[in-house]
C-alpha cells in the first residue's frame, strides 16, 4: 500500500569478527513503492546493511524489517518476498538466458507453468526476448547485468534489492539499466540500491542515505540534500606551484562576510556562500593580496557532492 513502510531499520550494528565495525548504529525507514539509495564509497558498509536485509548476514544489533518481518525470526518469509541483484555477477557463460531463468524458478519453486509466464514477463521487461535463447558467453556486459535483473525479478517480488546495479557498465548501458529501475518503480516495486555513482543517486532515487564509516550521515531526497547546504559553491583552484600558500588563503577566505564554509583538496578551494555575487569580489581580493595565481574558477549550485564533502569532510570520488 503506498505510503506504507516496506524496509525499516533500527540502531542497526554488525562487527565482523576481529572487531572490525561494518555498520554503526543505523537507522533509516523505506517507503513502499520508493526508490531509496544508501550512497558512499567503498567499503562505507551499504552492502553489509543490504546482506543483513536479505537475512544473509546476521547483525550484532538493532533490528531490521522488511514488509513488516524480522529479517531474523522469519527469515524464510522475507526471502520469498524480496529479489535480490547482486553486485557481483551471478552468470553461468554456458548457459542460455532462459536457462538461468528457468534455473532460478526451479529454486523458487514456481510450478512449470507460471514458471514459463514469469520467465517471458521479465524477459520482456529487461528487453533480452531477442537473445533469450543464445549463451551468456555471448552476451555483452549492459545484457548481462540486465539478465541478473531478471533473474532478480523471477520470484515477482515485492521488494528489490540490487548492490550497485551499474558498476563496470559503459554509459549507455547504465542508462537503459535505469530506465528499467523506473519500470520496476512504476510496476509499484520497492527497490533499495547502493551506489557510488552520485548521478546514479541524483537521477534514480526519491530518496538517499549518506553513508560513510559505517554510519548514516544524511537522509532526504537529492533535492532537499542539495537546498539543505544553503548556499552556491565557488571553487578556486591554484597554480600547482602555490600548494604552500592554499590553507592561508583558505584563513583569510573564512574571515569574507557571506562565506559559510571552506574546504580544501590540494591546490583546490571549495567554498559554501550565501550569495556568489556578493562573495566572489572580496574572495578574489583576498587571492590577489596573497600573490596566488589562479588557473580556475568555478561557480556552481550545490551538487551530491558538495552534500556528501559537507557530511563527511570528504569527496566520495576520493575513494
Amino acid at each position: 500500500m503506498a505510503g506504507s513502510v516496506a524496509i525499516e531499520v533500527s540502531h542497526l550494528s554488525k562487527i565482523y569478527e576481529g572487531m572490525v565495525t561494518a555498520v554503526e548504529d543505523v537507522s533509516f525507514q523505506v517507503s513502499t513503492g520508493e526508490v531509496f539509495g544508501l550512497l558512499g564509497p567503498n567499503g562505507a558498509g551499504k552492502t553489509t546493511t543490504l546482506r543483513v536485509l536479505i537475512t544473509v548476514l546476521r547483525p550484532t544489533g538493532g533490528t531490521a524489517r522488511v514488509l513488516g518481518m524480522d529479517v531474523i525470526e522469519r527469515a524464510t518469509e522475507v526471502r520469498q518476498a524480496i529479489g535480490y541483484v547482486p553486485q557481483e555477477r551471478a552468470i553461468d557463460r554456458f548457459l542460455t538466458g532462459r536457462e538461468h531463468l528457468q534455473l532460478l524458478a526451479s529454486l523458487y519453486h514456481l510450478p512449470k507453468d507460471l514458471a514459463a509466464v514469469r520467465i517471458e514477463a521479465v524477459l520482456k521487461l529487461v528487453n533480452l526476448e531477442h537473445k533469450a535463447d543464445e549463451v551468456a558467453r555471448n552476451y555483452s556486459g549492459g545484457m548481462k547485468r540486465k539478465l541478473d535483473i531478471a533473474c532478480g525479478l523471477i520470484p515477482d517480488p515485492r521488494v528489490l534489492f540490487m548492490d550497485e546495479p551499474t558498476l563496470g557498465l559503459d554509459v549507455e548501458s547504465r542508462l537503459k539499466i535505469w530506465e528499467h529501475i523506473r519500470q520496476l518503480k512504476a510496476r509499484g516495486i520497492t527497490v533499495m540500491l547502493t551506489t557510488n555513482y552520485l548521478d546514479e543517486a541524483d537521477q534514480l532515487c526519491d530518496r538517499i542515505a549518506i553513508i560513510d564509516g559505517g554510519r548514516v550521515k544524511a537522509i532526504g531526497s537529492p533535492g532537499e540534500l542539495k537546498s539543505g547546504l544553503g548556499g552556491d559553491i565557488v571553487t578556486l583552484t591554484l597554480a600547482p606551484g602555490d600548494l604552500d600558500k592554499v590553507e592561508a588563503l583558505a584563513q583569510a577566505v573564512k574571515g569574507q562576510a557571506g562565506v559559510k564554509a571552506v574546504s580544501t583538496r590540494q591546490n583546490v578551494l571549495d567554498i559554501r556562500v550565501a550569495s556568489p555575487e556578493a562573495t566572489l569580489p572580496p574572495i578574489l581580493g583576498a587571492v590577489t593580496a596573497r600573490g596566488c595565481r589562479l588557473e580556475f574558477v568555478e561557480y556552481h549550485r550545490p551538487r551530491l557532492d558538495d552534500v556528501f564533502l559537507a557530511h563527511t569532510g570528504r569527496r566520495i570520488k576520493e575513494d
